[in-house]
């Protein structure tokens, strides 16, 4: 199954069939699935897709990925770009912060979504993320930003 750009993203748009675990799980990471889907959403020239599978869910900004979504894997997590020193000082406060599954893992967090922190923390880590992307966009695609 793919969603297009143009299409509303909701766990609840995906068949059932597509997930093999329990219900308690699947109402935890649903919750966290949407919520990290609607906040990467309102930061200024986002856009979603799935470029690799039916799997990974891509947040992109001006065509550059600054966050990743698996919407099957079991426990859930976001890979999200970060500063390499503070990469390892959150992986060594947060157990639930690993380096980046099949990623640069100099540049990139796995963080698992276990409850482990606030959505204060993952919201600040999201903006980060995006914030280093649009950084190191050209001058001209940030200007399109209006930041």
């Amino acid at each position: 199954m793919r969603i297009t750009l143009r299409q509303k993203f909701s766990l609840a748009t995906l068949p059932a069939s597509r997930f093999n675990f329990s219900v308690k799980i699947t109402l935890e990471n649903a919750i966290y699935i949407d919520e990290i889907r609607e906040y990467c959403l309102t930061k200024p020239g986002v856009t979603e897709d799935f470029p690799f599978d039916d799997e990974v869910l891509a947040f992109r900004v001006i065509d550059k990925i600054f966050a990743l979504v698996n919407v099957e894997k079991q426990p859930s997590f976001v890979n999200l770009k970060c500063d390499p020193e503070r990469a390892v000082e959150l992986r060594e406060r947060y157990p639930s912060v690993k380096p980046g599954y099949h990623m640069n893992k100099r540049h990139w967090n796995s963080v698992y979504v276990d409850g482990g922190f606030s959505q204060e923390e993952l919201r600040k880590w999201i903006d980060h993320s995006y914030e280093l992307v649009v950084k190191n966009l050209k001058k001209a695609d940030r200007e399109k930003l209006q930041l």
